[in-house]
């Protein structure tokens, strides 16, 4: 229903931290796509839902190979995977060289994962750099949220990516797309982090607005790893993470019952295949054994019911609805229920329940070291740069 691409610019920590965390508390039906054309992660961190290794064949690689002969967006669930505790994935290439060969379907995926019924998308989209494919795929998101630090040289970069993330969507036909930012720092003076960027934001009239901040938690992210034991519901990651929820929920259509009946008129229009051509995947970056077998059953495909009036996305902007518009039960504090057992238990249990999503306790979180960088001044030192 939603498209939430979270990216970065250079030296920006935690955009697969902040993905997870966010998909870990996302009070809707939600699928975490790993669609960072340098590689993901989830392949080598987390086991599957029956205690397996998750397949890496099984993802964008496989989507990709479907879609360039044309597909509806219901059919991404064929691709999709769980992690133990039952949060859906869709898993993302392995190495630059199979991101690179895909560079002409980015597009045609995001627009894909736009249109997936029954359920938000949070993308994983890494770093950003110039203006490439992948922004094909950030240009059809209902929200781009960029991830950075509190230091001078990352919000200066951060405001010079949102700008040049500004321009590249209105060559693409979204004109007055901004960014959302999210701020990672210090829980203690986190805000006033989000006081000093956006700040510096408003000076120059970049096009991206604040949306709030993400404690810089180690021990959290040790817990959603399964490093520690504790209480992860309780820890600084996940209460600064449901609260970035509750902005980035403002505005969006409710999604109806998976009981309700799919109304014909809102059948997507299938990726035609004259749009991607045959050399977009070469044949030695997708072995024949990619796509897995139609092994899904129609069940297991959640129903379209959003009704044809439903408020577009991009006629919603950030700023529309106040963040006090949305009341703090709208994001349960119970949201675990994807995410299961400890690291010493997580392997030995069995697949997680298909029972709807309800309080749990979780374990599950990148290994927090990939993501971080040695510290550098903040806004508020006397000296420049860092990084």
């Amino acid at each position: 229903m939603a498209l939430i691409a979270i990216a970065s610019d250079k030296g920006a920590p935690g955009v697969t931290t902040a993905a997870l965390a966010l998909a870990a508390v996302w009070p809707r039906p939600v699928l975490l796509a790993e669609c960072d054309p340098a590689g993901g992660d989830l392949v080598y961190r987390f086991p599957a839902a029956g205690g397996g290794h998750l397949d890496p064949r099984r993802g964008v690689l496989s989507l990709a190979v479907v879609a360039r002969r044309g597909m509806q967006p219901r059919q991404v669930w064929e691709h999709t995977q769980k992690l133990h505790g039952g949060l859906d994935v869709l898993a993302g290439v392995t190495n630059a060289e199979q991101g690179a060969g895909l560079s002409l379907l980015w597009g045609p995926i995001g627009k894909i994962l736009a249109a997936l019924p029954q359920a938000d998308v949070i993308a994983d989209c890494g770093r950003l750099g110039a203006d490439g494919p992948l922004y094909d795929l950030l240009a059809e998101a209902t929200t781009v949220v960029l991830v950075t630090k509190v230091h001078v040289a990352d919000v200066i970069r951060l405001r010079d990516r949102a700008a040049a993330f500004a321009a590249a969507a209105a060559s693409r036909g979204r004109r007055g797309f901004g960014v959302g930012v999210v701020v990672v720092a210090n829980h203690k003076k986190l805000r006033a982090a989000l006081g000093e960027v956006q700040q510096v934001l408003s000076q120059v009239n970049a096009p991206a607005t604040v949306l709030g901040g993400i404690a810089h938690d180690v021990k959290g992210a040790d817990l959603l790893a399964g490093e520690w034991g504790g209480n992860l519901d309780r820890t600084l990651l996940i209460k600064t993470a449901r609260e970035v929820a509750q902005h980035l929920l403002v505005g969006l259509p409710p999604i109806a019952s998976p009981a309700a009946p799919r109304p014909p008129a809102m059948n997507p229009e299938p990726v035609p295949s004259s749009a991607v051509p045959s050399s977009a995947v070469p044949p030695s970056a997708v072995p024949p054994s990619a796509v897995p077998p139609s092994a899904v059953p129609p069940s297991a495909v959640p129903p379209s019911a959003v009704p044809p009036s439903a408020v577009p996305l991009s006629a919603v902007p950030l700023s529309a609805v106040p963040p006090s518009a949305v009341p703090p039960s709208a994001v349960p504090s119970g949201a675990f229920s994807r995410v299961l057992g400890t690291r010493s238990a997580r392997h030995a249990q069995g697949p997680a329940s298909p029972a709807p999503p309800g309080p749990g306790q979780a374990s599950w979180m990148p290994d927090p070291a990939a993501d971080q960088e040695p510290a550098g001044p903040s806004m508020g030192s006397s000296r420049p740069g860092g990084g």
